[in-house]
């Protein structure tokens, strides 16, 4: 046994000498060329640097994309994403304060951007702004932006506060005068917060008449922010990467990448296990397990509230054209609960459409809980339950309401809710719920609240914050065929509140025009035209990678292009 071991030990040993004379043999350098008289030196050899790693964040998104072309939608998801790829005149900073972004300063009376009598706002552009594919931005740009959105041919969601302007005009290729009848003090919260790329689009136009089907709205490969769009696979994810041609400095990150996933579970798993850096609309029940997970979760206020809008039109419930029915609705649904139960008494109900600013009235409570008044309200209106079967009805019509929302679990949730409330006053609500992209479609897009479809439709809503103005309520705003951009999806026209809306944006001095706010929050309050559920400020979830995150209540990404991913 011992023997047999050694042979083939003997022979290992001889084989590993020779290779290793082979080796040193081989490695010897050769004698240099005896007519040069030179050492030839062997060159070194060439390492070349690993490529660094791209940077890539994901965002995980819970509703897709409807649009990106911001004339045609009104979708918070798809708004935002504005400060990613394309460029506002100006952006709005984690104060919420003005900052310059295609303009060399805001203008104001003092630079005389703005015209002592509030009319005329004059606005001087960089010389140095740029498309992504290089081709200079001008005051045409701009001009043609407002010759879009006020083009009765696009059905865009809204042409307000453009269709205010009265005169527009370019004095020369970097000065852009706008002119209105009277002063239009929120016009930074409203105007050139996007602008459109004139040499893209104006070919569509004129080939078509509109820019409505335009390839460009839904993939917008030519932009003016730190990114540009590079794809979009319905249903899956929307990619944008870095701008090479951007005109400040080149973002830090290489790529965004917004993945869909179809309900909050899916955010916070993904936000858990690290396959997201960040995620938003964060249900404040998973914020324990996702803090746990070493992810930052923290809220902004960005003028969002959640509420039920009461459908108007002629198509709506006719109970609910009773101020006493509306009241009693908002007497019998628990919104205390909802606060408490569903939102870990982390949030409470909102009182006015301007809850944590200076324009919410300090004067308005919520409505309380209180089933006995509301039931009273509904004896008194006449809607009783003459036929014993739970539901209260009058003139042969019963009380019962349809109520629409998106697939979001916690407005699931709250429509259960309210659902057993308001069936305990002998209110019936027939619940429905809609993908994001069908339910936030405007009138002429066949949304469910505009059309009619629903008599109460919840959502979050704002329209110009930080500044309060809005032109939700105002009659000449109301959707028709002949006019399918209006925005009162509601179709609410009350004259004393059209007035007092109309007012407010011409009021220069701060108090008067609070007070004024006040007093309209106060109408809208007694009429129950807007019934707040929870005050819905913005919370965001982000993961130890992403450095540098500032996120501003009214333009969360104004400063996108600084973040960065530590590996």
């Amino acid at each position: 046994m011992q023997k047999s071991k050694s042979i083939p030990l003997l022979i290992a040993i001889i084989l590993i000498l020779s290779l290793a004379l082979a080796a040193c043999q081989q490695a010897a350098p050769e004698p240099a060329p005896e007519e040069s008289g030179e050492v030839v030196v062997p060159e070194e050899p060439v390492v070349e640097e690993p490529a660094a790693e791209r940077k890539v964040a994901t965002f995980i998104w819970t509703q897709e994309f409807d649009n990106l072309n911001p004339l045609y939608t009104n979708m918070w998801f798809s708004s935002i994403t504005q400060q990613i790829w394309n460029a506002s005149a100006w952006n709005f900073d984690i104060e919420n304060n003005p900052n310059p972004v295609l303009v060399t300063e805001i203008p104001s009376l003092e630079n005389g951007g703005i015209s002592a009598d509030g009319r005329t706002i004059t606005i001087k552009l960089r010389d140095d702004i740029v498309w992504s594919d290089n081709t200079p931005i001008t005051a045409e740009d701009f001009v043609f932006t407002y010759e879009m959105v006020t083009n009765p041919s696009n059905i865009v969601t809204t042409s307000y506060p453009y269709n205010l302007i009265t005169a527009i005009s370019t004095p020369d290729e970097l000065t852009v005068v706008a002119e209105f009848e009277e002063a239009f003090v929120p016009w930074v919260a409203n105007l050139w917060r996007f602008v459109l790329p004139k040499h893209v689009l104006q070919p569509v136009f004129d080939a078509e008449g509109t820019i409505d089907a335009a390839p460009w709205n839904l993939a917008p490969t030519v932009s003016a922010g730190p990114y540009v769009f590079a794809e979009w696979e319905s249903g899956s994810y929307t990619r944008f990467v870095r701008n090479e041609n951007y005109y400040n400095e080149p973002a830090k990150i290489d790529e965004i990448f917004f993945r869909f996933v179809p309900d909050d579970a899916s955010q916070v798993a993904a936000l858990r296990t690290g396959d997201g850096d960040l995620g938003t609309f964060i249900s404040q029940a998973d914020i324990p397990t996702l803090e746990a997970a070493g992810v930052e979760v923290f809220a902004v206020v960005s003028g969002y509230d959640e509420g039920w809008f009461i459908y108007f039109g002629e198509e709506a419930h006719p109970a609910l054209s009773d101020v006493r029915v509306r009241q009693a609705i908002a007497l019998c649904f628990d919104r205390p609960s909802i606060n408490r139960d569903l939102l870990l008494g982390l949030t409470e109900p909102a009182v006015t459409y301007w809850d944590n600013t200076p324009y919410a009235n300090p004067n308005l409570d919520a409505y309380p809980y209180d089933p006995a008044a509301g039931m009273a309200l509904l004896d008194e209106a006449g809607w009783v339950d003459s036929n014993g079967d739970g539901i209260r009805d009058k003139d042969g019509v019963e009380l019962t309401l349809i109520h629409g929302t998106t697939s979001r679990e916690i407005r699931q949730d709250t429509q259960a809710v309210a659902q057993q409330n308001l069936a305990e006053c002998g209110i019936q609500l027939d619940l429905l719920s809609y993908s994001a992209d069908v339910y936030f479609q405007s009138y002429g897009g066949g949304g469910p609240l505009p059309t009619g479809e629903l008599d109460i439709g919840q959502f979050s809503s704002t329209e110009a914050f930080p500044d309060p103005d809005t032109s939700r309520w105002l009659c000449n705003e109301i959707p028709t065929d002949e006019y399918p951009d209006g925005i009162n999806d509601q179709k609410i026209c009350d004259p004393e509140l059209d007035e007092l809306f109309r007012l407010q944006s011409t009021q220069i001095d701060f108090e008067e025009r609070q007070q004024t706010i006040w007093h309209i929050g106060e109408i809208m309050y007694e009429n129950v035209y807007w019934l707040g559920v929870w005050q819905d400020l913005d919370t965001w979830a982000v993961s130890a990678r992403l450095t540098n995150v500032n996120i501003s209540g009214a333009d969360p990404f104004y400063s996108i292009a600084e973040w960065d991913i530590v590996q």
